[in-house]
Formats: structure tokens, sequence, C-alpha cells
């Protein structure tokens, strides 16, 4: 919340909630509003934000947050630290419904695989739109290193899909086992298809 309210002051708690799920999301998280909510209550409990209702200018009251001195300088202290930030932590549900494909029904490999690419692509798509929203003001700065961090990251992505299907189809050709259940979408296939040379199994001669 700190480093949602040190880029402009004075925003209510829906404010911030929007600009973290234009912005923020794409690399870490975006709280949900209730969330923000309380922790705007407790960070001016603890003198790092302070609030004021709107005026009578407004056809609603708003409360608008701002960031103190004590905050600024506290959130400073953390970004400026070189305390190791850690690993990043990964739990990816496609790759372990992908590490448990023996127990799966056939075709449902791919059909996960291929949503998940599906899905990574319309993120791409919004993690684009969110750049172009940045503007060229200085404050977009480092948003706009993160998000392009966050591009990168998504086009990644895409690629292990891809590369993912390809192994799933090449388990799918080769000899039958139990893994074949869920890698042919064919209930009831019939034998498999010829496992398809690749010139790294192309035999040597000496």
């Amino acid at each position: 919340m700190l480093g949602l309210l040190s880029f402009r002051d004075g925003r209510t708690g829906y404010d911030l909630k929007k600009w973290a799920d234009a912005s923020l999301r794409f690399f870490y998280w975006s709280p949900a509003i209730s969330q923000i909510y309380a922790e705007l209550r407790r960070l001016e409990e603890l003198g790092l934000v302070t609030s004021r209702r709107s005026g009578p200018e407004e056809p609603r009251a708003k409360r608008r947050y701002t960031i103190t001195a004590d905050g600024r300088d506290a959130l400073a202290a953390w970004a400026e630290g070189t305390h190791d930030c850690g690993p990043p932590v990964l739990k990816h549900p496609l790759v372990l419904r992908v590490w448990l494909g023996h127990l799966a029904v056939p075709g449902t490999l791919r059909t996960l695989v291929e949503r998940h690419r599906d899905r990574t692509r319309a993120a791409l798509r919004d993690v684009r739109e969110a750049l172009a929203g940045v503007g060229a003001a200085p404050e977009g700065d480092f948003p706009r290193v993160a998000l392009g961090w966050s591009e990168r990251q998504h086009l990644a992505e895409l690629e292990l899909a891809e590369a993912m299907l390809a192994d799933l189809e090449r388990l799918r050709c080769g000899p039958p086992d139990g893994n074949r259940r869920a890698l042919d979408g064919r209930a009831g296939a019939g034998p498999p298809a010829p496992r398809r040379q690749h010139p790294q199994d192309a035999p040597t001669h000496g």
C-alpha cells in the first residue's frame, strides 16, 4: 500500500485497487478491496499514512489517503535495502497436473496446456495494454521496467507451453504404456502412430 501511495497523493482505496490491477498484479499480486482498506487503517494507526474525507464538492463522500513523511522514509528504507529478496515462489498448478498425468483421463493434459497457452496470450495482451497506459511521465519509468519484465515472462511462458505440447506429443507417439491414457485425445484409440524420427535419433556410422 505504501508503494502504491508513493506515486501519487490523495488516492482512495478504490483508486489503489485499480492501480494494483493495472500494474502490480502482473509481477506480484493484487489485493482484494477489503484487504486494501484493512491495511490502510493499520498504516494510519502506525502514522505511515494519513487520510481525509472529501468535501461537499464531490457528490459522494470519499476518504483519500496520502503517505506521510514517516511512511515514505520507511518505504525508502525497504526499497533501498541490500537484504536478499529471496527466490520467487513458484506454484504452477498446470505442471503439477502434468506431473500426475498417469492418473488423467484421455485428452486431459493437452487440453489443459492449450487452455493455459490461450490464457497466457490473453494475459500478455493485458500486460501490453498496461505498458501502453503508463505514459511517458517520469513517475512511470520504473513501472515500465517492471512491466517490461512481465511482458518477457509471459512470452517465455508461451514458449514453455509450446515446448510442453511438443513433449506430450512425443510421449503420445511413443511406445504404449500407462502414460498414453492422458495424452491420447481419442477414446478407445487404435494402435499408436509410428514414432517420427528426429535428427538427433538418426543412427551414426563410424
